[in-house]
């Protein structure tokens, strides 16, 4: 598939993410004190206080952008890293205040953020602030069930579900466990990654959204969208994570039949791709379809598969590695800001949440920046460069 479409060169991702490095210092003076809304308006992000589940890709971009300035431009990196740690304080007040917190996303949080800034430059507000976001994670975990719940109260049958999203946020758990040594959360994660791919993942390789559980047994109940087309369709951001998230579960858990998934949820993905490869945002939809695209699932898709490229032998990981880079090569030609004035995001043509007569969502960022886009498209690029170490 897609055997005519060209990869991005080695000159296109340093142009690439010194355009993004450069566009996220520019942000500095609007964003350091502040966040980013999680999506754009009219394609400029206003910000925000640090009370939404996507401020910490923000922070993230920032990071990759001092890894990629410490390369050739000192001053650039010091001011990045001081962007960084003011924003660490930030969440280090948050969750010792537990300001909107009580939900799954810890880890979209607290490890580009919190994680990335311990590890970068051995924050130690990071690694406090992160050990309490891994804290506050756990307590979301049903034991009847064995998942982590994801929104809304822990008593309310309407909530008692997981979502495909949890995937990446479990990494937060396995490194709160080599750090302190302690086991519960490591054991916790590992239980909810075999609920969650035994269930989100349909027998087409295809995924829900979201999966219901009976509250009295923990036995599995029924999928069901919140943000994609329809209950039977497959969001494209849900399948997105599918990949990233299956890619994560073999690299902690070391099971092979998580490889053999990855495998046919990414066949999915890309036999449902439209010809330029960037997905519309559900994959009911394709060429000629008057829809909205999610460009910030290819991005995901793409760091999925460069991180278990890493796993597989040479032969089956260059083909990974060249669809990871065909990818990216349609973001960066088609997709990508390439002016600051038309956009203070990175990447167009996202799509955070698009109501449709048979989903639950409210409809916002459509066809907009959104800030998880931004992030992974930066991560992407990153991995592209050089041997990246993971925030996750």
């Amino acid at each position: 598939m897609f055997e005519n479409m060209p990869l991005i060169t080695e000159e296109e991702i340093n142009t690439a993410l010194d355009f993004c490095t450069g566009q996220v210092e520019a942000n500095l003076p609007k964003f350091t004190d502040k966040f980013q809304k999680a999506y754009s308006e009219n394609n400029f992000y206003q910000p925000i206080d640090n009370d939404y589940w996507t401020t910490g890709f923000w922070t993230g971009e920032i990071w990759l952008s001092y890894e990629y300035a410490k390369e050739n431009k000192e001053e650039t990196a010091e001011k990045l890293r001081r962007a960084g740690e003011i924003q660490i304080d930030s969440f280090l007040n948050r969750i010792d205040k537990k300001i909107e917190v009580d939900h799954h996303d810890m880890g979209f949080l607290y490890s580009p953020s919190c994680v990335a800034g311990y590890k970068l430059i051995g924050s130690q507000k990071g690694k406090e602030a992160a050990i309490k976001a891994a804290d506050q994670l756990i307590t979301r975990f049903h034991p009847i069930g064995e998942f982590i719940q994801a929104w809304g109260p822990m008593d309310a049958p309407e909530n008692y579900r997981l979502i495909i999203d949890c995937l990446l946020n479990l990494p937060l758990l396995y490194w709160a466990s080599e750090e302190t040594g302690d086991h519960k959360y490591r054991e916790i994660a590992e239980k909810h990654i075999h609920t969650a791919i035994k269930n989100v993942i349909r027998e087409d390789y295809s995924t829900w959204h979201t999966f219901f559980f009976n509250m009295e047994t923990g036995e599995p109940d029924h999928g069901a969208t919140c943000q994609g087309y329809r209950d039977g369709s497959a969001w494209a951001r849900g399948q997105a994570w599918g990949i990233y998230g299956c890619a994560l579960a073999y690299k902690y858990t070391k099971r092979e039949e998580y490889i053999s998934i990855f495998r046919h949820v990414t066949q999915y993905f890309l036999e449902h791709l439209p010809k330029d490869m960037v997905p519309f945002w559900d994959l009911e939809f394709t060429d000629g379809d008057d829809q909205p695209r999610d460009s910030s699932a290819a991005s995901i898709a793409a760091c999925g598969m460069l991180e278990m490229a890493k796993t597989l032998d040479d032969e089956e990981a260059a083909i990974y590695i060249a669809y990871a880079k065909k990818l990216i090569k349609s973001i960066y030609d088609n997709y990508a800001v390439k002016d600051s004035k038309l956009s203070n995001g990175l990447v167009l043509h996202s799509t955070y949440s698009n109501h449709s007569p048979y989903n639950t969502c409210d409809h916002k960022g459509v066809d907009e920046c959104n800030s998880w886009g931004d992030y992974f498209y930066m991560e992407a690029l990153t991995r592209l460069h050089k041997d990246w170490e993971l925030y996750w």
